[in-house]
């Protein structure tokens, strides 16, 4: 279950930090077929281009901002981006980090098996 981003102080920071760098505040309206705020998921690596992370991991799709389409000319149709908070700390491809979390495009997520109840 995904925690109120409203009721929990450091993620409150953490939104109110992405919306000062965006200079908008983030939607807040989860897309019906996006991953579910709480799903796991592996952040995978692209082998053409051998990025955008050094390794694969695993992480939470975070609430603190909804899935939103990617606005770049390289983004496959309706693709979105997701914020993923990281079970480890990450380095980019390029040697920046260590990073607790980020925005990733749904290419780079692969969703991971619900455990049984």
């Amino acid at each position: 279950m995904a925690v109120d981003p409203s009721s929990d102080p450091a993620k409150t920071r953490d939104r109110e930090a992405v919306e000062h760098v965006l200079g908008r505040p983030l939607d807040r309206a989860w897309p019906a077929a996006a991953l579910a705020p709480g799903s796991r998921v592996t952040v995978i690596r692209d082998p053409a281009w051998d990025g955008p992370w050094q390794v694969e991991f695993l992480g939470t799709v975070d609430d603190t901002g909804a899935p939103e389409p990617v606005d770049n000319p390289r983004a496959q149709a309706e693709e979105l981006s997701y914020w993923v908070v990281f079970d480890e700390p990450q380095y980019d491809s390029g040697g920046s980090g260590p990073y607790r979390g980020a925005q990733i495009w749904d290419r780079y997520l692969r969703p991971e098996p619900t455990p049984p109840a």
